[in-house]
Formats: structure tokens, sequence, C-alpha cells
């Protein structure tokens, strides 16, 4: 609810900025985190003819496309008190 959303900061778009600024920050974790745990079952070889499709990399691509979105998670997180966020007084003014 946006009245819920309002009510953390006393603005709705300051809200909606913190959640998606918390949301870039777990899209950004969970593709590093995806990255390595492809990187531990890739081949490195440098011709593109063998490239060859790995169960255990489908299995795990297939299980981060079933996470929550991470606008959702970050939503989630600031409804429950879970994200830091200070105001920066010289941002305003610019």
């Amino acid at each position: 609810d946006l009245n819920e959303i309002k009510l953390k900061t006393g603005n709705v778009y300051e809200s909606i900025a913190i959640i998606a600024k918390r949301a870039g920050q777990i899209n950004i974790s969970l593709k590093e985190e995806l990255h390595n745990k492809l990187e531990e079952f890739a081949s490195h070889t440098d011709s593109l003819e063998e490239i060859h499709e790995n169960k255990e990399q489908i299995e795990i691509s297939k299980a981060y496309e079933k996470m929550p979105n991470p606008a959702l998670l970050a939503t989630q997180e600031f409804m429950e008190d879970k994200v830091y966020f200070r105001k920066n007084e010289e941002d305003l003014f610019r």
C-alpha cells in the first residue's frame, strides 16, 4: 500500500527512491553470487565450437530465475525496517 510506504519517510517518492537503490544493491549482489557459482562449473576453453551445456549451470540458473524480484525483496526489507537510510542535506540543495 502506497500510504504505508509513504509513512516511512513522509514522502512516497523518497521511499520509492530508497527502495530502488536497495533493489539495485540486491540485484548486484545476486548477479555476483550467480556469476561466482557458474564460474565454478565453467570450462575454460578458447574454442567456440567446444561450448556445451552443463547441467549444474542450468540448474543454478533456473534456481536464480525462480527467486523473487530484487524490487520485491527491497520493498519487503523497507517495510520491515531492515533498510538503513539517511538524508544527505547537501543533496537537497543541488
